[in-house]
């Protein structure tokens, strides 16, 4: 059975290559991936809440990785695009030097949606191992294969027991 991050992760919309090293620039760089998807009705909409959230607090999660996210009218599902910087990118309200973006947009209604696919990437990142395998995967196609493989394994570790007492 696929993850919740499966119908997200297109390689079309992934940068392994981030050439912003500041913040707002950087995060401008990974979201354009999602202009011209069909779940999104206003970029620059969505842009401008994305950008406000990170105002707001802190996106940076640890280990190098961010996940940028608005919850907004501007789109009509959850999104996803990803980037990768070589050079990383200063997050200053983070006081954190990002290497990994997941930016996500999805849609005031969807809570539920959102939170699932946070939890998986939660759990995916917070071991520095998996973080390294994402950070030298060398294609875009490579970051998926191995981004689902990861939500695989950590899914199936967190699989209740079929045993009955």
């Amino acid at each position: 059975m696929a993850g919740p991050l499966a119908s997200l992760l297109i390689p079309a919309r992934i940068t392994l290559a981030v050439q912003s090293t500041e913040h707002a620039a950087a995060l401008h760089e990974v979201a354009r991936l999602l202009d011209g998807n069909p779940e999104v009705t206003d970029f620059p909409g969505f842009f401008d809440e994305l950008l406000a959230r990170e105002h707001v607090d802190t996106t940076c999660l640890g280990n190098g990785i961010a996940i940028p996210h608005a919850r907004t009218e501007h789109v009509n599902g959850i999104v996803m695009a990803v980037g990768r910087s070589k050079a990383g990118i200063y997050f200053e309200n983070g006081h954190e030097t990002i290497r990994l973006i997941f930016a996500m947009g999805t849609p005031r209604s969807n809570t539920g949606g959102y939170l699932q696919v946070v939890s998986v990437l939660c759990r995916i990142i917070k071991d520095p191992a998996n973080c390294e395998a994402l950070l030298s995967a060398p294609t875009a196609e490579d970051f998926v294969r191995t981004l689902l493989d990861l939500e695989a394994s950590v899914l199936a570790a967190h699989r209740p027991s079929s045993s009955h007492c």
